[in-house]
């Protein structure tokens, strides 16, 4: 793979997504014919929050330099761009589960804006994007996907603020036909897969000790990107000229259902890692996820942010998506299904000394 520029930039590169991000960069993905080599010329400029450690960046690779700073500050994007011309960034910062609701804005919109804007100032060449399925709500009925054509209707203060982070990248790309900055957007549902933050380990442990949450009757139906399809849509995203000014989902081939995703768990945690397993679900009633929303609702309205509520608000909603789009116009490849992405993500807990 060759983005056209030896300078490729990575925000939220100590995060989640962004830790096998640059690892995709750097030794390429080998499920997908294009991207299995990397751009061995690529010097990356990695931005990390204050406090977040570079020293598992650095590790990887001397072509990695890290950028330590707040997204929102001026100063900070513009040392990040600083003699990059022509450079592709990712975007992939963002905050989804703060203390204080303005934090939202503040980071998810202000930030982006605030990044945008350095890029433009030091002609970067094109910003990929990552958003999220909570710009579009949930699904208003059982059988249907949310495409590109699906409209705004923003899920509270996180969706809100991802919807206003979209319209700033899409102000940007405007200007793309103009010889300006180029953008895509890309959209992403929940995500799976290695480095994953503590709330996805107890989901695990929840399962193995009998208390995975199904609100209903669990035939709702989730779609989730493991981190490697998810790395695989935002190279496409970077290497395809057409893609510029367009938006993608990007997500394994098909949604699962929340049943389906707690089986699969509560199966390998068993019979390929030898853990034991209560085989019992925590049901509760859809009445549940209602009182929870209406509380989250409320608590948000108030200023404040509860990630336990925010959660149990959504379990019992469809959140599914299609990837026709990105398949016929990126050549999107998901090739790795619900299975093997847990399979590897348990793999990674129990190698990396996390209990489950």
């Amino acid at each position: 793979m060759e983005f056209g520029s030896e300078q490729v930039i990575v925000t939220g590169a100590g995060g989640w997504l962004g830790r096998n991000f640059v690892r995709a960069l750097l030794h390429g993905l080998p499920d997908h014919p294009a991207l299995r080599a990397p751009d061995a010329r690529v010097r990356l400029r990695c931005l990390l929050a204050p406090g977040e450690d570079a020293a598992e960046l650095t590790a990887l690779s001397e072509r990695v330099e890290p950028v330590v700073g707040d997204l929102a500050y001026p100063d900070a994007c513009r040392a990040l761009f600083a003699g990059t011309r022509g450079a592709v960034a990712f975007h992939l910062a963002g905050i989804i589960h703060p203390r204080r609701v303005r934090e939202f804005y503040r980071v998810n919109v202000q930030g982006t804006e605030t990044l945008l804007a350095a890029a433009r100032e030091a002609r970067a060449r094109r910003v990929v994007a990552m958003s999220s399925n909570s710009p579009f709500g949930t699904n208003p009925h059982a059988e249907h996907l949310f495409d590109e054509h699906s409209p705004y209707r923003p899920y509270l203060h996180y969706g809100r603020s991802k919807m206003q982070m979209e319209q700033a990248v899409a102000r940007a790309g405007a200007e793309s036909a103009a010889g300006g900055l180029e953008t895509v957007l890309i959209r992403a549902p929940w995500f799976y897969g290695p480095w994953q933050p503590p709330r996805q380990s107890v989901f695990f442990t929840m399962i193995r000790q009998g208390k995975g949450p199904i609100v209903g009757g669990g035939e709702n139906r989730r779609s989730m990107s493991y981190v490697d399809n998810l790395s695989q849509g935002l190279l496409l995203a970077a290497l395809t000229p057409a893609a510029a000014g367009r938006a993608y989902w990007i997500a394994d081939r098909r949604p699962y259902t929340m049943n389906e995703i707690v089986d699969t768990v509560e199966r390998l945690l068993e019979q390929e890692f030898g853990l034991s397993v209560a085989h019992k679900r925590l049901r509760l009633p859809g009445l549940a996820s209602a009182v929870a929303y209406a509380c989250d609702w409320t608590l948000q309205s108030l200023g404040r942010y509860h990630q336990k509520l925010h959660v149990l608000g959504e379990l019992n909603k469809s959140i599914a998506c299609s990837v026709a789009r990105a398949k016929a116009e990126l050549d999107y490849r998901p090739a790795v299904a619900l299975e093997e992405g847990m399979r590897r993500s348990i793999r990674w807990c129990l190698e990396h000394g996390i209990a489950i």
